[in-house]
């Protein structure tokens, strides 16, 4: 063998002694002690989508994606102008009840008078009767009239009543509307971050159609998949340290808050074939509301990451998982 050829032969086998050790270093690096256990995932946040009621066309929108906004602020309005046509005719069907209503207690009033003066009279007859100043005839044709006075007095009192429910009638369709005009202004069910605009103004949109996606940044998640003898030593509110690709100089806390009941295969994105043909259970690791709101400003959707969980509760954390967070804003 020639010199050349040696040289070549002993460079090689550097370079291979140099990769083994390493990845012998990285991997007793990397390496977790008893009682933890790792797995990849992505960080997600709670979707919200805002939505028509009704349908219509789209007139505008207030925010674009990217935008933080405020639980109950204005996002879009749908175009109300038809609606709010029928709701001044509302209010004017209200009006006019209100007026029919005095028109039928001054009824009320005249017949309620009427049937007063017929009482006296009635009462005068009798007595005169008696005195036989006055026939018994007189005394009925009194009845009578008493009689008459007092059906024009309950007529009067059920026109009182039916102008009555017209006005409840009435001020309920107005109700109803202001309710319907109130459901035409979309606004954010909770504070967080636009993430997509799904229509735009001068669209027509169908009852129940998407407008915009919020992300809920107070609510901030990883699933991961254990095996089960990991999962199965889990305890709700374990601790977990989340590093992310984007960000591994930072060690950020999360907890257990739920564990899947039954297993199943782990999802696509596991790369090795061995991994996924084999029965997992889903994990759901939640960052403290706490921390995101000091950092919500920088918190990301969709970032991979590590997570590391003590499934031993007596284990102690190694010094490289302790928690390290950037500056708050």
């Amino acid at each position: 063998m020639d010199r050349k050829r040696i040289a070549a032969v002993v460079v090689a086998v550097a370079l291979v002694a140099a990769a083994a050790l390493g990845y012998i270093y990285w991997a007793d690096d990397d390496e977790l002690p008893p009682g933890f256990a790792a797995a990849n995932g992505r960080i997600e946040a709670e979707r919200v989508d805002v939505a028509t009621k009704s349908g219509g066309r789209l007139e505008e929108i207030a925010v674009t994606e990217g935008d933080r906004v405020e639980k109950d602020q204005v996002l879009a309005r749908m175009d109300d102008s038809e609606l709010r046509a029928r709701l001044h005719e509302a209010e004017a069907g209200v009006a006019s009840a209100r007026q029919q209503l005095a028109e039928r207690r001054a009824i009320l009033a005249e017949k309620e008078s009427s049937l007063a003066f017929a009482r006296k009279e009635l009462a005068r007859a009798e007595v005169l009767v008696d005195r036989d100043v006055v026939s018994e005839e007189q005394v009925d044709l009194r009845r009578t009239q008493m009689e008459t006075a007092q059906a024009a007095v309950a007529s009067a009192e059920s026109g009182v009543a039916a102008a009555e429910a017209r006005i409840e009638a009435a001020e309920a369709t107005v109700e109803r509307l202001n309710a319907e005009l109130d459901d035409y202004v979309l606004r954010a069910p909770r504070a967080g971050r636009v993430q997509y605009r799904l229509a735009e103004p001068g669209e027509i949109l169908g009852a129940g159609a998407r407008v915009l996606t919020l992300l809920d940044l107070t609510d901030v998640r990883m699933t991961v998949y254990l095996p089960t003898g990991q999962a199965g030593r889990l305890a709700y509110g374990a601790e977990a340290r989340l590093v992310l690709d984007a960000a591994p100089d930072y060690v950020i806390p999360a907890e257990v808050t739920f564990v899947a009941g039954e297993a199943q295969f782990t999802p696509k994105y596991v790369e090795t074939e061995d991994e996924r043909e084999t029965l997992m259970f889903r994990v759901r690791l939640r960052l403290p509301p706490e921390i995101l709101a000091e950092h919500e400003d920088i918190v990301k959707t969709g970032v991979p990451g590590v997570a590391h969980i003590r499934v031993d509760p007596q284990a102690e954390w190694p010094e490289r998982l302790a928690v390290r967070l950037p500056d708050a804003r």
